[in-house]
C-alpha cells in the first residue's frame, strides 16, 4: 500500500480550507483517510499551517511520501528541509 501525505478540501464554495491527511494513494481526494496530521488555511494573510511535527516525522519516516504541496508546507513549517 503507497502512503501519501496530501490536502484534502474542506470548507464552503470559495472559502477553502485543507487538512493535511497521510492516505493512501488510490483513495479519492476527499475520501477516506488514516491520520490527519494538521490545517492548511490559504485565505488568512499571511497563510496558516498548523502541522504536528511529531506526526509528520514519523510518518515520513515510516515511508509516507508528500505530494509537491504537502511537500512545500512542511517545508515552510520547518518539518523537513529543502
Amino acid at each position: 500500500m503507497a502512503v501519501k501525505i496530501r490536502l484534502t478540501r474542506k470548507g464552503d464554495k470559495k472559502s477553502p480550507f485543507y487538512r493535511v491527511v497521510v492516505a493512501d494513494s488510490r483513495a479519492p481526494r476527499d475520501g477516506k483517510f488514516i491520520d490527519i496530521l494538521g490545517t492548511y488555511n490559504p485565505l488568512t494573510n499571511p497563510a496558516e499551517i498548523k502541522i504536528d511535527a511529531e506526526k509528520a516525522k514519523t510518518w515520513l519516516k515510516n515511508g509516507a511520501t508528500p505530494t509537491d504541496t504537502a511537500k512545500n508546507l512542511l517545508v515552510k513549517s520547518g518539518i523537513i528541509e529543502k
